[in-house]
């Protein structure tokens, strides 16, 4: 493996600050063998760092942005990790067109919010197909919350997103926690995170 990345392999500011806590929470709650498919994996760091750091695992990056699947091939040819798969073309918001049959985890890491809500919702329906009872779905970003204050900071970024495109926007956890138990999923764990960000995990019923 070269030390000096290719040009097309993208950077992240956000991936640096939060790819460490995401590790430590999933270090401890991924299954010891079997395979993981990503949702958006964007420029295709955390499925490198991941991927490194769960050998075990067969993970598989995907994202709807033709740029973005440039960026993980490039990730993945510098880090040369076996157990990375080359990127797929996926869009949430289709998951009858998915091009996978099964996997054992789905994760999604900063994506429902900077997406349409009808990405929300066929990530789910897309997971509940894909995932065996008991398969894991991690979501992993900032949410609103009726009962906890927001944060000044992400009432800003969720302004933001707004004035970027009215389709994206903070989604409320309530919503998203009703959307996966349509789908035959249950909130298993909350976790509170750094920057005001929240780790979910949803069980497979």
């Amino acid at each position: 493996m070269s030390d000096q990345l290719p040009p097309e392999a993208r950077f992240s500011p956000s991936v640096a600050r939060n790819r460490e806590p995401i590790l430590a929470a999933l270090r401890t709650r991924l299954p010891k063998s079997g395979s993981v498919l990503e949702i958006a994996a964007g420029t295709g760091e955390h499925a490198a760092f991941n991927a490194a750091a769960f050998p075990h695992l067969e993970w598989q990056p995907t994202d709807a942005d033709p740029n973005a699947l440039v960026s993980i091939a490039a990730w993945r040819d510098h880090t040369a990790l076996p157990n990375l798969h080359a990127p797929l073309y996926l869009d949430a918001a289709s998951p009858d067109e998915w091009p996978l049959e099964r996997t054992d985890v789905v994760i999604s890491i900063n994506m429902i919010h900077i997406a349409p809500w009808s990405a929300a919702q066929g990530l789910m329906v897309g997971a509940s197909r894909l995932l065996p009872p008991g398969g894991l779905l991690f979501l992993y970003g900032p949410y609103l919350e009726t009962e906890v204050e927001t944060a000044p900071s992400n009432l800003a970024f969720h302004q933001d997103l707004k004035a970027r495109n009215p389709a994206w926007g903070l989604r409320d956890l309530g919503n998203v926690v009703a959307l996966a138990v349509l789908q035959g999923f249950k909130l298993s764990e909350r976790l509170v995170m750094p920057a005001n960000n929240l780790a979910l995990f949803f069980e497979k019923a």
